[in-house]
């Protein structure tokens, strides 16, 4: 659940609105009145407290909500929302790419003297620092879910039918991926999706090779997998493409 900071919302919105066109001082009200709402979705983000100026976290979450003012849309929702959702993206990447840089270390030089005389291993070092970063990973995992659950909860569609809906039989899964990649990559099938809450059954019905039975029995798991493949959605899109390949049973 997305922190709740309501009572700001009619003048944090024309807050936002002032510095979109320029206006300089909005935008460091809003870095500064909202200091503490940055800090604890980071805090949430890493799974443990934060200490400004000391915790490069906390300048990657400062970035990403001044990311969040540039970017934000009136019809995306509530500012608030969408930079809860910014800030953990860019989280998510800052972590990623900190794993990434950890699991390419080599094992060379296993020990050395730091400035103070005292002996190191860089690799243990390391080895820690990759570990960390995999316990991060689950922690953004949990956090993807959510943000998906919401996602799908706007499409008047719950996990619970969603897990009722999914095909059972590997073949069924994999045709309804490849329609979803389908939808997803048309933008008038995706605009309908996005737009209008619903699958474009003509237009799918019209394809060769497309039943329209089948997208009817699975269209809540087709607009699901569209889902994930439009929005950024890392971890849940590892999933689906191990699903296409045959990978889940």
């Amino acid at each position: 659940m997305g922190l709740r900071w309501g009572r700001h919302a009619p003048t944090t919105d024309s807050a936002v609105a002032r510095a979109q066109s320029g206006d300089s001082e909005s935008r460091e009200q809003l870095l500064r009145e909202f200091a503490p709402f940055i800090l604890k979705v980071a805090s949430r983000a890493t799974g443990r407290y934060l200490r400004p100026g000391v915790d490069e976290e906390i300048s990657v979450a400062l970035m990403a909500f001044n990311e969040a003012i540039d970017g934000f849309r009136s019809e995306r929702g509530g500012f608030l929302s969408f930079a809860e959702t910014v800030v953990r993206r860019r989280l998510v990447d800052y972590f990623r790419r900190k794993k990434t840089r950890a699991q390419e270390m080599t094992w060379t030089d296993l020990e050395v003297e730091d400035l103070d005389g005292e002996v190191r291993n860089p690799a243990m070092d390391r080895v820690a620092e990759v570990a960390w970063a995999l316990a991060e990973d689950a922690e953004n995992r949990r956090y993807e879910i959510e943000e998906f659950r919401q996602v799908l909860e706007a499409h008047g569609i719950s996990f619970k039918e969603l897990a009722a809906g999914c095909p059972k039989h590997r073949d069924a899964r994999e045709r309804a991926i490849e329609i979803a990649r389908l939808v997803a990559a048309d933008e008038s099938m995706r605009a309908s999706v996005e737009q209008r809450h619903e699958l474009p059954l003509k237009t799918l019905a019209a394809i060769p090779g497309i039943r329209r039975k089948t997208v009817e029995r699975h269209r809540r798991y087709i607009m699901a997998v569209t889902l994930v493949l439009v929005h950024d959605f890392p971890y849940l899109k590892e999933y689906v493409l191990k699903q296409e390949a045959g990978g889940m049973t």
